[in-house]
């Protein structure tokens, strides 16, 4: 059992409040990395939580033409179903001034996760890394990006000296495959932030904070600088 950690956690009471308060500290970010070198480098996640965020990220007054933004982790499926993060992601963040931003996303056409994983990473290379920005959400069971528990590959998706940027997972629990940032291409961004809200999975991260081994808890011990957590009841 690992010691207990207390990372930068700020707490709001209303999720629309949340959503704002996290994007004008991205929308800081971002325009800091325009600033300083010319351009911006955005990873994002997906599920139910983050909609109101994209939502407020997408009118901040960036020069978005020189934003790149990906995901986190991504299920094996095309963009046009509904369980895509992309999807997610052009619909509710890349819209208004957002529009202007270059998406690259994680979905590839392939015969395998595996194959799949390949060619995300290949896609990946040439962007410019390191994340300036990434937001995580999390599960219930600790689980953050696509490093759920039961994955066959945790070890291997948790590893701080994994050079692979993008690797495949299989998981009971995540129903389809996926494909997700490895942890150590997640902790080198320059602003980390964990997006999380109702008093469930604020009772998890408490418990992976104190040392249980979650998913969770390995991001917090390997990030580069604290993450920075937002939670509304």
């Amino acid at each position: 059992m690992g010691e207990e950690i207390r990372p930068d956690r700020r707490i709001f009471d209303s999720r629309a409040k949340l959503a704002k308060a996290l994007a004008e500290a991205v929308s800081r970010v971002l325009s800091g990395a325009i600033e300083s070198r010319g351009e911006a480098f955005l990873a994002v996640s997906g599920g139910s939580t983050p909609g109101l965020f994209f939502a407020e990220l997408s009118g901040m007054p960036l020069d978005w033409s020189k934003v790149t933004v990906t995901l986190i982790d991504e299920r094996l499926v095309p963009a046009s179903s509904p369980r895509s993060n992309a999807a997610l992601a052009m619909g509710k963040l890349l819209q208004g001034p957002a529009a202007a931003a270059r998406f690259v996303g994680l979905y590839q056409e392939a015969d395998s996760a595996e194959q799949a994983a390949k060619l995300a990473g290949e896609a990946l290379q040439e962007l410019p890394w390191p994340l300036d920005a990434a937001i995580l959400g999390m599960g219930t069971d600790g689980h953050t990006a696509s490093f759920f528990p039961d994955a066959d590959n945790l070890e291997a998706l948790l590893d701080p000296d994994q050079k692979a940027v993008v690797l495949p997972v299989h998981a009971a629990s995540a129903v389809e495959p996926r494909l997700t940032l490895t942890l150590a291409t997640i902790v080198k961004a320059r602003f980390l932030g964990l997006h999380i809200e109702g008093v469930e999975k604020g009772a998890v991260l408490d418990r992976a904070c104190n040392g249980e081994d979650l998913p969770i808890r390995a991001v917090l011990d390997q990030a580069s600088r604290p993450v920075q957590i937002y939670w509304a009841e």
